[in-house]
């Protein structure tokens, strides 16, 4: 049988959303929890190392790829400054099944583009586009009769807004191209460059009309997502930090009482236990402690009980004595 490009971003309704690709956030546990409670469109993994990926100590990375049917589609999204160990990487996630693969090249994290991955590569576009072509060469190589499409999550530029920069990823005739609409520079301390959207289509549209494009930054709410869709015409936007501590937020109904919150922290963080138990420090799933509790009388004071726990019975016996005292 003929190897098919089953491109699921043809099938997406629009507007669109999307899960950003977040290190220590949407890892395979809160990616369950949030696909139970308020599944978005699309969902991406937490970013992963691709040198990593083809080390001897591969396997504490795939963990991080871990995924569940009930996640589809679902994107890995991986970062490198080296195409060969791309090309070797996109065949794994072909080998495991993925949807997608997005190459992040938007990352300000320094060790990350120390290694030429991430907002590195907005200063070394040739080699980005041979990333990129390694990644499209990876995924078609493996035995089987469909291979997934190849997408980027970007930033504006690197110290100042670069539309050249983004007209040369539209070139590369992407079926999606992720946004984050500020610099490298910025990092998340401004304003996200909103603005700047209405450019970024017209380019799509001279130069490849059936690349989807992504609005990432600042979006907090589904309705604030559609809004901005509507208002700058883009196809879709991602959210990141608007999920934390609100797995349902991409569900008809966002209103939780403080007992559903807690609720679903604790299944969260019993999740987490058992999946990364050896394999990931217990303190990782407090940030989202600090998210999940808040909004409400008390909260503070639960909050920094939970902070000094160190396993899912201290968090459970806290939260079974604060529900108690209600």
């Amino acid at each position: 049988m003929a190897k098919k490009d089953l491109c699921f971003w043809n099938k997406l309704p629009k507007p669109f959303f999307a899960l950003a690709p977040m290190a220590n956030v949407t890892d395979s546990v809160f990616r369950k929890i949030i696909a139970k409670y308020g599944k978005p469109d699309v969902m991406w993994t937490e970013f992963v190392s691709a040198d990593g990926l083809i080390s001897a100590g591969k396997k504490k990375l795939l963990i991080d790829l871990k995924y569940s049917n009930k996640e589809r589609p679902i994107v890995a999204q991986l970062f490198t400054g080296h195409s060969e160990v791309m090309r070797e990487a996109a065949k794994m996630i072909a080998d495991l099944g993925f949807d997608g693969l997005d190459i992040n090249m938007g990352c300000p994290d320094r060790a990350v583009e120390k290694q030429g991955g991430g907002a590195a590569m907005m200063k070394n576009q040739e080699l980005a586009i041979d990333v990129l072509n390694a990644a499209r060469e990876g995924v078609s190589a493996p035995i089987a009769d469909t291979f997934p499409p190849i997408s980027v999550k970007t930033r504006l530029g690197y110290n100042n807004i670069d539309l050249n920069w983004i007209r040369l990823l539209l070139e590369q005739k992407l079926p999606a191209l992720t946004i984050h609409l500020r610099t490298r520079r910025e990092m998340s301390d401004a304003p996200a460059h909103w603005e700047i959207m209405p450019d970024i289509i017209k380019l799509r549209n001279e130069i490849s009309t059936s690349t989807l494009i992504i609005g990432n930054g600042d979006v907090e709410s589904v309705e604030d997502g559609i809004s901005k869709c509507k208002e700058y015409s883009c196809d879709g936007v991602m959210i990141g930090r608007g999920i934390f501590g609100k797995p349902w937020l991409f569900s008809d109904s966002n209103e939780r009482t403080a007992k559903d919150r807690l609720k679903i922290m604790l299944e969260h963080a019993e999740l987490f236990e058992k999946t990364f138990k050896g394999i990931k420090n217990f303190a990782v799933i407090k940030k989202h402690f600090k998210a999940y509790v808040s909004g409400w009388d008390g909260a503070k004071e639960l909050r920094v009980k939970l902070m000094g726990t160190k396993d899912f019975n201290e968090v459970r016996k806290v939260v079974k004595e604060y529900l108690s005292l209600k």
